[in-house]
């Protein structure tokens, strides 16, 4: 499947010249291993994938015994993976490189030798836990991955044209009109259901059948709950409750997520692990609450007022819908036209998240609790604009699941903090238009943002 990290991946190559190693990090099962093998193939006249699942002893051992002979090295790997290897014109792949911490700390010397090229690739804060003692490589250089975004998912299911359609009309500030736009929010209503999980997309592909996809993604999310225990060490219990509880916390009307649901009384200086751990594993997506909608969102933040996304909405519904061990297709088809009574809301916020992340933005949102309704309100997303000006840096947005709405927090917020806003923005299941200064994007349009 194409992805655009592909890029990335070449770009390093040509830059850098073999300067530095490449480290993907990214959550389980979103495709690192596959890609970065791909490039290899494609780039390199030969390549070594060593995957650290799988590695036997010896393999483990001699990253500790020859980094003072690197000959030895390289003939020990060539012999053993039945490799040769071309000086500046191969590649040697360290896969789950956080299993061996040695050979992810032997990267300064292996850089330093200037005969190859690496890439590792990594997932889980096991990456953290398994480095203790390690000194962490200057010479390594990481690069997010994650789930597959709108654009590759219309290419995997043969629809290579239409985001350049979209991304056009988005320039130009003109809507899609009527055969489009219902073409384009049919295709992000797939997306949304089946989700960006390569293996998941593939089974659709290949079956177009939501049961078979809904087994796929049961499999990742049975792999994310085993890594939980696996890794997760004394914080585990506490991470699977908050696991357990993000489709019933984001199918409130408030999306923040309550501590009281999982312990009354609980305090989230006691908890701060459990969420951290999700988000390094890319589990999750988190979204802080912003004090002041202004330059420096990060300055703001609010770590105790957060709300909790999962890192793909296709994983959301099978982990939201799973009464029965699997969401039928009844369910998915439903899903699909819009027609299953359920408060969508969560689903439609939750891949807002997920596409604004994927496209590199820190996700903040504000909200403030006041007795005066003027003082009132909450802002779903806050955006920085890339170039920062002496005033309205901040866009603010709204997403909006249905045809029926209010605009009183965009408008409140718009009153209150105008001379830090921008563009005022509703993202919603209708066409492009701009209303009373308020700009109106269709939710398909999200990664442009």
């Amino acid at each position: 499947m194409k992805r655009k990290i592909y890029q990335q991946l070449l770009d390093w190559k040509e830059k850098r010249n073999g300067e530095g190693a490449l480290l993907v990090e990214g959550a389980r099962r979103i495709g690192k291993s596959y890609i970065v093998e791909e490039f290899a193939k494609n780039e390199y006249e030969s390549y070594i994938l060593i995957d650290f699942n799988k590695a036997p002893q010896m393999v483990r051992d001699w990253f500790d015994l020859y980094l003072e002979d690197l000959d030895t090295l390289f003939l020990y790997l060539s012999q053993h993976y039945k490799v040769r290897l071309h000086k500046r014109k191969s590649l040697i792949i360290l896969d789950e490189v956080q299993l061996c911490p040695r050979a992810r700390a032997a990267i300064k010397f292996l850089v330093a030798d200037r005969r190859y090229d690496y890439i590792e690739t990594g997932s889980l804060v096991s990456i953290k836990k398994n480095m203790q003692g390690i000194v962490l490589p200057s010479e390594e250089r990481p690069i997010q991955m994650y789930p597959m975004d709108f654009e590759e998912f219309l290419w995997a299911t043969g629809n290579d044209m239409l985001m350049d359609l979209i991304r056009k009309m988005y320039a130009e500030r003109k809507p899609m009109g009527q055969a489009f736009h219902r073409q384009a929010m049919d295709a992000f209503r797939l997306y949304m259901i089946v989700g960006g999980m390569p293996q998941a997309v593939k089974k659709y592909v290949e079956t177009k059948d939501f049961d078979a996809v809904d087994v796929a993604k049961r499999d990742v999310l049975t792999i994310y709950r085993n890594d939980i225990f696996n890794y997760a060490g004394e914080t585990a219990d506490k991470v699977v409750s908050i696991f357990d509880q993000i489709p019933p916390q984001l199918s409130k009307h408030e999306k923040k997520f309550r501590l009281s649901a999982l312990k009354p009384g609980a305090k989230y200086r006691d908890w701060d692990d459990a969420f951290f751990w999700l988000k390094d594993a890319r589990v999750v997506n988190i979204c802080y609450n912003s004090t002041e909608p202004n330059i420096g969102l990060k300055m703001n933040e609010d770590r105790t007022t957060l709300k909790c996304y999962m890192n793909d909405t296709g994983l959301l519904i099978s982990h939201a819908f799973d009464e029965k061990g699997i969401v039928s297709s009844e369910i998915y088809q439903k899903l699909l036209f819009g027609k299953l009574e359920v408060n969508e809301g969560m689903l439609i916020e939750n891949i807002v998240a997920q596409m604004l992340t994927a496209n590199g933005n820190k996700l903040f949102f504000y909200s403030k609790s006041s007795e005066e309704a003027e003082e009132r309100m909450e802002i779903d997303f806050l955006l920085q604009k890339d170039k920062v000006t002496s005033r309205h840096n901040i866009r603010p947005i709204e997403v909006k699941s249905s045809k029926n709405y209010t605009l009183s927090p965009l408008t409140k917020c718009m009153k209150k903090f105008g001379e830090y806003m921008d563009t005022s923005t509703i993202l919603h299941t209708a066409d492009y238009k701009v209303e009373n200064g308020i700009t109106y994007l269709p939710l398909y349009m999200t990664p442009l943002l």
